[in-house]
């Protein structure tokens, strides 16, 4: 995968950096980690710092368009969505057991 950097701006409020990227592939789309391990090598980042915001892909395209951001501290994460976190992280939503299950209701007959 090749990762180019089309814009990079400064946040000194938020601590970090704003990344805009284009990542092109060939084969399968890559998976969320692969471009962000990637895209942290090409920055020299450290990984546990960096949050993929957005991952767009054309219909049938080979190409990935890409909004990311580079944290200065873990303190500085704090601002971030706790959705945004775990899907970075690769945390999959498990549902909860009732909703896996739905319970079955009994009916009563009437006696007459």
């Amino acid at each position: 995968m090749e990762i180019k950097i089309t814009e990079q701006k400064d946040n000194p409020i938020l601590n970090r950096k704003e990344i805009r990227f284009r990542a092109s592939f060939s084969g399968s789309t890559p998976s969320r980690k692969g471009v962000k391990e990637s895209l942290c090598s090409k920055l020299g980042a450290d990984s546990s710092l960096v949050v993929i915001d957005i991952l767009e892909q054309g219909y049938g395209s080979q190409d990935l368009k890409g909004y990311a951001k580079v944290y200065s501290n873990s303190e500085a994460m704090g601002i971030e969505s706790k959705y945004k976190l775990e899907r970075d992280a690769g945390v999959k939503k498990e549902k909860k057991a009732e909703e896996k299950a739905p319970a079955k209701e009994e009916k009563g007959e009437k006696s007459g």
